[in-house]
Protein backbone atom coordinates (compact mmCIF):
# COMPACT_ATOMS: atom_id res chain seq x y z
CA UNK A 1 0.00 0.00 0.00
CA UNK A 2 1.20 3.05 -0.69
CA UNK A 3 1.01 6.99 0.76
CA UNK A 4 -0.74 9.38 -0.87
CA UNK A 5 -1.15 13.43 0.42
CA UNK A 6 -4.32 14.96 -0.13
CA UNK A 7 -4.87 18.76 -0.48
CA UNK A 8 -7.77 19.58 1.07
CA UNK A 9 -7.66 23.25 0.05
CA UNK A 10 -7.09 24.78 3.46
CA UNK A 11 -5.89 28.15 3.47
CA UNK A 12 -3.74 29.38 6.46
CA UNK A 13 -4.38 32.62 8.09
CA UNK A 14 -2.49 35.75 6.99
CA UNK A 15 -4.23 38.21 8.67
CA UNK A 16 -4.00 40.54 11.47
CA UNK A 17 -3.41 38.79 15.09
CA UNK A 18 -5.62 40.63 17.55
CA UNK A 19 -4.06 41.09 21.05
CA UNK A 20 -5.24 39.85 24.56
CA UNK A 21 -7.39 43.65 24.99
CA UNK A 22 -9.81 42.68 22.18
CA UNK A 23 -10.02 39.41 23.04
CA UNK A 24 -11.10 40.38 26.38
CA UNK A 25 -13.60 42.98 25.00
CA UNK A 26 -15.20 40.67 23.01
CA UNK A 27 -15.56 38.79 26.02
CA UNK A 28 -16.87 41.44 27.88
CA UNK A 29 -18.98 41.95 25.07
CA UNK A 30 -20.52 38.28 25.25
CA UNK A 31 -20.60 38.09 29.20
CA UNK A 32 -23.08 41.68 29.27
CA UNK A 33 -25.10 40.09 26.21
CA UNK A 34 -25.18 36.70 28.59
CA UNK A 35 -26.05 38.42 31.38
CA UNK A 36 -29.43 39.67 29.91
CA UNK A 37 -29.76 36.51 28.01
CA UNK A 38 -29.42 38.14 24.51
CA UNK A 39 -28.25 35.66 21.71
CA UNK A 40 -29.64 32.97 23.99
CA UNK A 41 -33.07 30.99 24.14
CA UNK A 42 -36.14 32.93 25.20
CA UNK A 43 -36.27 31.33 28.35
CA UNK A 44 -32.99 32.56 28.69
CA UNK A 45 -33.81 36.02 28.00
CA UNK A 46 -37.30 36.19 30.15
CA UNK A 47 -35.98 36.78 33.91
CA UNK A 48 -33.52 39.51 33.31
CA UNK A 49 -34.92 41.54 30.67
CA UNK A 50 -38.56 41.03 32.90
CA UNK A 51 -36.55 41.83 36.34
CA UNK A 52 -34.99 45.25 34.28
CA UNK A 53 -38.44 46.34 33.55
CA UNK A 54 -40.08 45.49 36.84
CA UNK A 55 -37.04 47.96 38.18
CA UNK A 56 -38.19 50.36 35.50
CA UNK A 57 -41.47 50.15 35.87
CA UNK A 58 -42.14 52.51 39.37
CA UNK A 59 -39.73 55.19 37.95
CA UNK A 60 -42.31 55.03 34.69
CA UNK A 61 -45.46 55.21 37.33
CA UNK A 62 -44.00 58.09 39.01
CA UNK A 63 -42.92 60.08 36.01
CA UNK A 64 -46.53 59.63 35.03
CA UNK A 65 -47.71 60.69 38.59
CA UNK A 66 -45.33 63.78 38.26
CA UNK A 67 -46.06 64.76 34.91
CA UNK A 68 -50.29 64.39 34.90
CA UNK A 69 -50.60 65.33 38.35
CA UNK A 70 -47.61 68.46 38.00
CA UNK A 71 -46.22 67.69 41.16
CA UNK A 72 -43.40 70.45 42.81
CA UNK A 73 -41.34 67.12 43.27
CA UNK A 74 -40.76 63.47 42.70
CA UNK A 75 -42.81 61.10 45.22
CA UNK A 76 -39.23 59.34 45.69
CA UNK A 77 -35.69 60.43 46.05
CA UNK A 78 -33.30 59.48 43.62
CA UNK A 79 -30.96 57.69 46.45
CA UNK A 80 -33.54 55.84 47.78
CA UNK A 81 -35.05 54.47 44.80
CA UNK A 82 -32.20 52.01 44.74
CA UNK A 83 -33.16 50.76 48.18
CA UNK A 84 -36.64 50.66 47.35
CA UNK A 85 -35.59 48.19 44.23
CA UNK A 86 -33.42 45.73 46.54
CA UNK A 87 -35.46 42.70 46.19
CA UNK A 88 -35.60 42.98 42.47
CA UNK A 89 -32.10 44.05 42.01
CA UNK A 90 -31.06 41.01 44.80
CA UNK A 91 -33.05 38.74 42.30
CA UNK A 92 -30.90 39.88 39.16
CA UNK A 93 -27.54 39.17 40.74
CA UNK A 94 -28.57 36.04 42.22
CA UNK A 95 -29.94 34.89 39.08
CA UNK A 96 -26.87 35.59 36.12
CA UNK A 97 -24.19 35.90 38.37
CA UNK A 98 -23.91 31.99 38.35
CA UNK A 99 -24.24 32.51 34.33
CA UNK A 100 -21.17 34.22 34.09
CA UNK A 101 -19.23 32.35 36.27
CA UNK A 102 -20.88 29.03 37.34
CA UNK A 103 -21.54 27.66 34.00
CA UNK A 104 -17.87 27.84 32.40
CA UNK A 105 -16.81 25.91 35.49
CA UNK A 106 -19.49 23.12 35.25
CA UNK A 107 -18.92 22.70 31.60
CA UNK A 108 -14.92 22.88 31.86
CA UNK A 109 -15.15 24.83 29.22
CA UNK A 110 -12.30 28.09 30.86
CA UNK A 111 -10.07 25.78 28.89
CA UNK A 112 -11.59 26.78 25.73
CA UNK A 113 -10.81 31.07 26.53
CA UNK A 114 -7.55 30.77 27.61
CA UNK A 115 -6.52 28.76 24.06
CA UNK A 116 -6.64 32.24 22.97
CA UNK A 117 -3.97 35.13 24.00
CA UNK A 118 -5.70 35.56 27.56
CA UNK A 119 -4.48 35.31 30.93
CA UNK A 120 -6.50 33.50 33.58
CA UNK A 121 -6.70 36.96 35.68
CA UNK A 122 -7.94 38.74 32.36
CA UNK A 123 -11.20 36.32 32.02
CA UNK A 124 -11.83 36.66 35.59
CA UNK A 125 -11.74 40.56 36.11
CA UNK A 126 -13.67 40.84 32.10
CA UNK A 127 -16.32 37.94 33.29
CA UNK A 128 -16.41 40.55 36.53
CA UNK A 129 -17.03 43.51 34.91
CA UNK A 130 -19.75 42.01 32.66
CA UNK A 131 -21.22 41.35 35.72
CA UNK A 132 -21.11 44.72 36.98
CA UNK A 133 -21.96 46.60 33.73
CA UNK A 134 -25.51 44.31 33.68
CA UNK A 135 -25.91 45.46 37.94
CA UNK A 136 -25.30 48.81 36.94
CA UNK A 137 -27.42 49.12 34.18
CA UNK A 138 -30.23 47.63 36.27
CA UNK A 139 -29.85 50.29 39.28
CA UNK A 140 -28.67 53.55 36.95
CA UNK A 141 -31.76 53.06 34.14
CA UNK A 142 -34.60 53.78 36.96
CA UNK A 143 -32.48 56.93 38.15
CA UNK A 144 -32.03 57.68 34.97
CA UNK A 145 -36.10 57.58 33.90
CA UNK A 146 -36.78 59.64 37.01
CA UNK A 147 -34.23 62.11 35.84
CA UNK A 148 -35.70 62.66 32.21
CA UNK A 149 -39.27 62.14 34.49
CA UNK A 150 -38.43 65.53 36.58
CA UNK A 151 -37.25 67.87 33.07
CA UNK A 152 -40.24 66.36 31.64
CA UNK A 153 -42.52 67.66 34.41
CA UNK A 154 -40.61 71.06 34.68
CA UNK A 155 -39.39 70.42 38.02
CA UNK A 156 -36.25 72.92 38.64
CA UNK A 157 -33.66 71.30 36.97
CA UNK A 158 -30.31 72.32 38.40
CA UNK A 159 -31.54 70.62 41.57
CA UNK A 160 -32.56 67.60 40.02
CA UNK A 161 -29.56 67.54 37.95
CA UNK A 162 -27.09 67.74 41.27
CA UNK A 163 -29.09 65.25 43.19
CA UNK A 164 -29.27 62.89 40.16
CA UNK A 165 -25.48 63.21 39.93
CA UNK A 166 -24.72 62.79 43.60
CA UNK A 167 -26.81 59.39 43.58
CA UNK A 168 -24.60 57.85 40.50
CA UNK A 169 -21.05 57.13 42.57
CA UNK A 170 -23.49 55.46 45.01
CA UNK A 171 -25.16 53.00 42.26
CA UNK A 172 -21.33 52.16 41.08
CA UNK A 173 -20.43 51.80 44.50
CA UNK A 174 -23.28 49.92 45.17
CA UNK A 175 -22.82 47.56 41.43
CA UNK A 176 -19.35 47.01 42.78
CA UNK A 177 -20.03 45.56 46.11
CA UNK A 178 -22.94 43.31 44.53
CA UNK A 179 -20.63 42.18 41.52
CA UNK A 180 -17.58 41.22 44.11
CA UNK A 181 -20.31 39.09 46.78
CA UNK A 182 -22.06 37.56 43.16
CA UNK A 183 -19.00 36.48 41.26
CA UNK A 184 -17.38 35.04 44.26
CA UNK A 185 -20.05 33.57 45.41
CA UNK A 186 -20.87 31.85 42.06
CA UNK A 187 -17.67 30.87 41.48
CA UNK A 188 -17.62 28.02 44.64
CA UNK A 189 -19.64 26.08 42.96
CA UNK A 190 -20.44 24.44 39.69
CA UNK A 191 -24.62 24.30 40.69
CA UNK A 192 -26.19 26.89 39.52
CA UNK A 193 -28.49 26.19 41.79
CA UNK A 194 -26.89 26.02 44.78
CA UNK A 195 -25.03 29.70 44.08
CA UNK A 196 -28.48 31.14 43.11
CA UNK A 197 -29.64 30.17 47.25
CA UNK A 198 -26.33 31.21 48.04
CA UNK A 199 -26.43 34.68 46.70
CA UNK A 200 -29.81 35.63 47.62
CA UNK A 201 -29.15 34.37 51.12
CA UNK A 202 -25.76 36.67 51.67
CA UNK A 203 -27.67 38.94 50.37
CA UNK A 204 -31.03 39.25 52.09
CA UNK A 205 -29.08 37.95 55.28
CA UNK A 206 -27.21 40.66 55.64
CA UNK A 207 -29.68 43.41 55.12
CA UNK A 208 -32.00 42.06 57.69
CA UNK A 209 -28.91 41.17 60.37
CA UNK A 210 -28.34 45.22 59.46
CA UNK A 211 -31.24 46.36 60.55
CA UNK A 212 -32.14 44.33 63.61
CA UNK A 213 -28.75 45.26 65.02
CA UNK A 214 -29.53 49.20 64.49
CA UNK A 215 -33.00 48.94 65.64
CA UNK A 216 -31.83 46.78 68.99
CA UNK A 217 -28.76 48.96 69.97
CA UNK A 218 -31.36 51.79 69.32
CA UNK A 219 -31.24 53.92 72.83
CA UNK A 220 -34.49 54.48 74.43
CA UNK A 221 -33.63 58.40 73.80
CA UNK A 222 -33.42 57.85 70.16
CA UNK A 223 -29.66 57.76 70.08
CA UNK A 224 -27.66 54.98 68.29
CA UNK A 225 -24.33 53.74 69.99
CA UNK A 226 -21.54 52.89 68.01
CA UNK A 227 -22.98 48.94 67.71
CA UNK A 228 -25.68 50.16 65.76
CA UNK A 229 -24.39 53.06 63.34
CA UNK A 230 -21.48 50.06 61.87
CA UNK A 231 -24.22 47.67 61.62
CA UNK A 232 -25.10 49.70 58.55
CA UNK A 233 -21.72 48.39 57.39
CA UNK A 234 -23.16 44.54 57.05
CA UNK A 235 -25.32 44.94 54.18
CA UNK A 236 -24.25 46.45 50.52
CA UNK A 237 -27.59 48.76 50.47
CA UNK A 238 -27.05 50.12 54.03
CA UNK A 239 -23.25 50.87 53.66
CA UNK A 240 -24.24 52.67 50.06
CA UNK A 241 -27.08 54.70 52.04
CA UNK A 242 -24.62 55.38 55.14
CA UNK A 243 -22.17 57.09 53.01
CA UNK A 244 -25.02 58.92 51.07
CA UNK A 245 -26.20 60.74 54.08
CA UNK A 246 -22.59 61.13 55.08
CA UNK A 247 -21.32 62.41 51.50
CA UNK A 248 -24.30 64.15 50.50
CA UNK A 249 -26.54 64.97 53.47
CA UNK A 250 -29.44 62.45 52.07
CA UNK A 251 -32.12 61.08 54.25
CA UNK A 252 -30.65 58.48 56.24
CA UNK A 253 -32.67 54.76 56.01
CA UNK A 254 -30.71 53.94 59.61
CA UNK A 255 -28.27 54.88 61.25
CA UNK A 256 -25.40 57.10 59.05
CA UNK A 257 -21.72 57.82 60.23
CA UNK A 258 -21.57 60.14 62.33
CA UNK A 259 -17.71 61.41 62.20
CA UNK A 260 -14.90 60.18 60.15
CA UNK A 261 -13.96 57.76 61.94
CA UNK A 262 -17.47 56.01 61.10
CA UNK A 263 -17.40 56.74 57.43
CA UNK A 264 -13.96 55.03 57.40
CA UNK A 265 -15.03 52.11 58.80
CA UNK A 266 -17.42 52.03 55.92
CA UNK A 267 -15.15 52.67 53.40
CA UNK A 268 -12.84 50.25 54.78
CA UNK A 269 -15.67 47.77 54.35
CA UNK A 270 -16.57 48.49 51.08
CA UNK A 271 -13.07 48.08 50.38
CA UNK A 272 -12.52 45.03 51.74
CA UNK A 273 -15.80 43.11 49.91
CA UNK A 274 -14.46 44.32 46.30
CA UNK A 275 -11.14 44.36 46.75
CA UNK A 276 -11.49 41.05 48.92
CA UNK A 277 -13.85 39.59 46.55
CA UNK A 278 -12.08 40.21 43.69
CA UNK A 279 -8.75 38.64 45.49
CA UNK A 280 -10.42 35.56 46.64
CA UNK A 281 -12.06 35.12 43.02
CA UNK A 282 -8.41 35.33 40.93
CA UNK A 283 -7.30 32.53 43.50
CA UNK A 284 -10.49 30.34 43.23
CA UNK A 285 -9.84 30.67 39.34
CA UNK A 286 -5.79 29.52 39.87
CA UNK A 287 -6.95 26.67 41.81
CA UNK A 288 -9.43 25.69 39.30
CA UNK A 289 -6.64 26.15 36.42
CA UNK A 290 -3.72 23.92 38.92
CA UNK A 291 -6.50 21.15 39.27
Amino acid sequence: MTARIHDLGYRGYDGERLDEGAVARSLYVLGLRHAFGLGRSMKSRLLPLGLLAVSVLPALVMVAITVFIKLDRLPMTYDRYADTMQTITAIFVAAQAPVLFSRDLRFRTLPLYLARPMRRSTYVLTRLASLFTAILIVVTLPVIVLWLGALLGRLPWQAQTTDMLKTLPLLVLLAALLAAIGGLLSSLTTRRGIAVVAIVATLFVSSGVANSIAAIAQSADGSTPIQGVWAGALSPWTLVGGLGTWWFDFAPNLAPPRDLADGAVYLGVAALVILGGTALLLRRYAKVGSA
